[in-house]
């Protein structure tokens, strides 16, 4: 593994991370929204991250070259955004205007708790590639100075 690879490493972290936040912050703030453009309330939202390794194809053409190549993995993806299909909430309100017949509305499937969690769970992990990035770049200063 490479040096600048072990920083590609960790900024896909920081990348995919973020994109948690973000994804997060929209659940939060959508978490009383009755109507949507599809219509009906809105529905959670997760990030689907996957490994980033080197495919079956590229680790054979590398052999077959008599190219070593390490085999382990090169960061993380979001593939994906997936909506929560857990049910809705139903909440009686029969004055508000996407009420039922019977006064109920359906809620948003978000917990604030869990999006809480969420973003504390994607802060910590943005936070550990953020001191990976950081420790990998003070080894190279240093890596350097012996040099001199």
């Amino acid at each position: 593994m490479s040096f600048l690879s072990t920083l590609n490493i960790s900024g896909s972290g920081m990348t995919a991370q973020r994109l948690r936040l973000d994804v997060v912050s929209d659940n939060i703030a959508n978490i009383e929204t009755t109507r949507t453009e599809d219509g009906g309330p809105y529905r959670r939202k997760m990030v689907v991250l996957e490994a980033q390794e080197p495919s079956f194809h590229e680790i054979l053409e590398n052999a077959r070259v008599g190219k070593t190549q390490n085999t382990s993995g090169s960061g993380v993806k979001a593939v994906a955004i997936v909506e929560d299909q857990t049910e809705l909430k139903p909440v009686y309100d029969p004055t508000h205007p996407d009420a039922d017949e019977d006064g109920y509305v359906m809620m948003p499937n978000i917990d604030l708790v869990k999006e809480t969690a969420d973003a504390m769970a994607a802060s910590h992990a943005y936070q550990s590639n953020i001191t990976a990035f950081n420790t990998t770049r003070q080894m190279a200063q240093s890596a350097l100075e012996i040099g001199r």
